[in-house]
């Protein structure tokens, strides 16, 4: 009913960022927990939402968490607690339940991992994965299982681990088990299955194995992502690399962390695909997404609106991170004058009053980019009579536009990718502001990712005093 209170445990995860809104859009009520709940209230659908503090490895910052609570939802890994993360799982998977059970709740679901239990070569990953299940089967409560492997999804760590690596390599080397069979499924179809579980009393307490319509090896995973990327790739399989050897190539490249990288690729050892299709015939209104829709869906979303800025949350001024098939850098500085001012203030540059940190460099890149055949955008002529979307800004275009607080510009930039700028000035608790400056660059192949490994540098050095010669204009 939508009147239940629903318990997303994970909040900061990836599946729980996406359930949530899908919950507040049906009218439920939505508790979210979170070991640090302050990093989630610039997400779009904070405001919804109530938080709480706690951590299921403290089994005394349970009970409020979970009290009033109908359905909770387990969406947690300890991957990132490095060796020994198989006992934290399984000791916060019994903390949680216990807890659950004398709170009186009714229905737990829980996100497991797709593997065959009986297999003799599973990885501790996977294992510990159904072990979790069957850790929160031990109370009461009904507990529905869904057990999903590659989800593709922008955001989702086995989906970047795919886009980052195949877009960086022309030749993919990889191990044998590459071979091996998966069945990916779409997030989007995840979040059905998880949503539908809410009003499915025949569905309630059952495993369910979930996966898209192709069944491929999971270097197809790559290979098709490709193509529809429009690269040329080709994979070579070597007899033997070192897992750990490959977490921290992974970690290097993508933004998935070497120790999560290491149990997540070792998962990949033994087939990932269903084997007992329930869930087909107890959510029938469910249709598939195919593999290359859903990596389609993934690709349209490959812009700054569409974001999931977790980086906001993070508490930092300056922050350099790889996000959903962005490189991104930000930054943050308070400014003593009203909202307004600083408005005034970025949209003011460029075009004929050029900008206010090293002009030259800016002309100097937009010949660059006339003389090697890119595309050429007339200065605006007189940016104090004000910006308009669509319209062009020297070598950028006006994307989105909000009065007293944002700007957001479109790189027509020839450049091996695709680029923009966004400043974003909000009112500070003290009545002064705080100013973000944000730049996105989407690289498109091995040579994005050097473009943006060469100017790197210069780009920081440009940024760095572009936020600083904001400030000093606004605040004059």
């Amino acid at each position: 009913m939508p009147s239940d209170l629903i318990l997303v445990t994970g909040a900061s995860g990836y599946i729980a960022s996406r359930l949530i809104p899908r919950l507040l859009e049906k009218g439920y009520r939505v508790r979210a927990l979170a070991r640090q709940p302050e990093r989630l209230g610039t997400r779009a659908w904070a405001k919804g939402v109530e938080f709480v503090r706690a951590d299921v490895t403290d089994p005394d910052s349970l009970a409020r968490a979970l009290a009033g609570v109908h359905t909770a939802y387990y969406l947690i890994h300890s991957m990132a607690g490095g060796r020994g993360y198989t006992r934290i799982e399984t000791e916060a998977a019994h903390n949680f339940a216990s807890a659950a059970e004398a709170a009186g709740v009714q229905h737990l679901i829980y996100l497991g991992g797709l593997a065959d239990p009986h297999a003799s070569n599973i990885a501790a990953h996977m294992r510990s994965r159904i072990e979790t299940g069957n850790t929160l089967r031990q109370g009461s409560i009904p507990v529905t299982e869904f057990r999903a492997g590659v989800i593709v999804g922008p955001g989702s760590i086995s989906f970047e681990m795919i886009r980052f690596l195949t877009e960086c390599f022309p030749i993919l080397p990889g191990p044998r088990w590459l071979k091996n069979k998966v069945q990916p499924v779409s997030a989007r179809n995840v979040i059905d299955y998880l949503v539908a579980a809410l009003d499915h009393p025949k569905a309630r307490g059952g495993i369910y194995e979930l996966g898209g319509p192709d069944v491929m090896l999971y270097a197809d995973t790559m290979l098709r992502y490709a193509g529809l990327r429009g690269l040329k790739r080709r994979l070579i399989t070597l007899p033997v690399i070192p897992v750990w050897i490959m977490a921290r190539f992974v970690s290097w490249l993508t933004p998935v962390p070497a120790v999560i990288a290491e149990p997540l690729i070792g998962g990949l050892q033994s087939d990932s695909i269903v084997l007992h299709d329930t869930a087909i015939h107890l959510f029938p209104k469910i249709k598939l997404i195919p593999y290359d829709l859903a990596v389609n869906e993934s690709l349209e979303e490959l812009i700054p609106a569409r974001l999931e800025r977790v980086w906001e949350g993070m508490g930092r001024d300056t922050i350099t991170i790889k996000h959903e098939g962005f490189f991104i850098t930000y930054r943050r500085v308070v400014v003593n004058a009203l909202p307004e001012s600083v408005y005034r203030a970025f949209t003011a540059m460029g075009g004929r009053n050029g900008w206010p940190y090293a002009n030259w460099l800016w002309l100097l890149r937009g010949w660059l980019d006339k003389l090697f055949g890119g595309y050429s955008i007339p200065l605006k002529k007189d940016t104090d009579m004000g910006l308009k979307e669509g319209e062009a800004l020297d070598y950028y275009r006006v994307e989105r536009l909000e009065p007293d607080h944002l700007l957001r510009l479109y790189s027509e930039l020839r450049a091996p990718g695709e680029g923009w700028m966004e400043w974003r000035v909000d009112l500070a608790p003290d009545n002064g502001s705080v100013l973000t400056q944000t730049a996105f660059f989407a690289p498109r192949g091995l040579p994005g990712f050097l473009y943006w490994a060469l100017f790197g540098p210069l780009h920081c050095f440009v940024f760095r005093g572009l936020i600083k010669a904001i400030k000093q204009r606004s605040e004059t």
